[in-house]
């Protein structure tokens, strides 16, 4: 069966969405939360979709957050240097290809060289518009990324369909009054508007007004 959602913008998550940096992010994080003694689980469960001063604000809440913001500059610089095993989700070069003549934009909560790194170690282009840590106040699941790329594009959020995989980024786009389109194992948790495995399953068709996403 196809489900068909009509759309003026795209706005895609990164990490999870078009590139898989699982590996890389799981590494890092649990080596910093190992010395804090937090739960493993605890730490998986937290850090994918957020910005990294936030996930050390929840994870450690009696922490002075001077201390997290220092220390997300290392994690970020530290990130950006990593790139083993970072790839494409299957699917996501043909899509960002497909998106070329319409209005998009990378939402992400990385800053912009760990954008550049990971999208580049992945072999994707980056679209002219990206939103990325460094404008933003809020990070997801705060809507305030989404609202401004869809201001920027100048679309009503009404008309952009967002790409997420993570909890607090599937919660972003629904409080923008965005439609959202889960990926990955882990998205259909969190009430997406539509739900698939990977990139594959979605084609972009141009229409009058703008266009079609046909999910299968």
């Amino acid at each position: 069966m196809t489900e068909i959602l009509h759309a003026r913008a795209a706005l895609l998550d990164m990490d999870g969405t078009l590139v898989d940096s699982t590996a890389v992010v799981e590494r890092l994080w649990l080596a910093w939360a190992e010395p804090h003694g937090i739960d493993p689980e605890t730490v998986l469960r937290t850090v994918h979709g957020r910005q990294g001063h936030q996930s050390m604000a929840i994870l450690l809440p009696e922490r002075d957050h001077a201390i997290n913001l220092r220390e997300n500059e290392v994690m970020l610089a530290t990130e950006a240097s990593d790139v083993d095993g970072v790839i494409g989700i299957p699917g996501a070069e043909d899509l960002l290809a497909a998106l070329q003549p319409f209005p998009h934009a990378v939402v992400t909560s990385a800053n912009i060289a760990l954008m550049t790194a990971r999208m580049g170690q992945a072999g994707l282009m980056v679209p002219e518009l990206a939103v990325t840590a460094e404008n933003v106040s809020a990070s997801k699941p705060d809507p305030e990324g989404f609202l401004l790329a869809a201001r920027t594009l100048g679309i009503d959020p009404a008309d952009c369909v967002v790409f997420e995989d993570s909890g607090a980024g599937i919660q972003a786009a629904h409080a923008a009054g965005m439609r959202v389109i889960g990926i990955g194992p882990h998205a259909g948790a969190h009430a997406p508007t539509v739900h698939v495995d990977d990139l594959t399953h979605v084609a972009v068709v141009p229409t009058d007004e703008g266009f079609e996403l046909r999910i299968n």
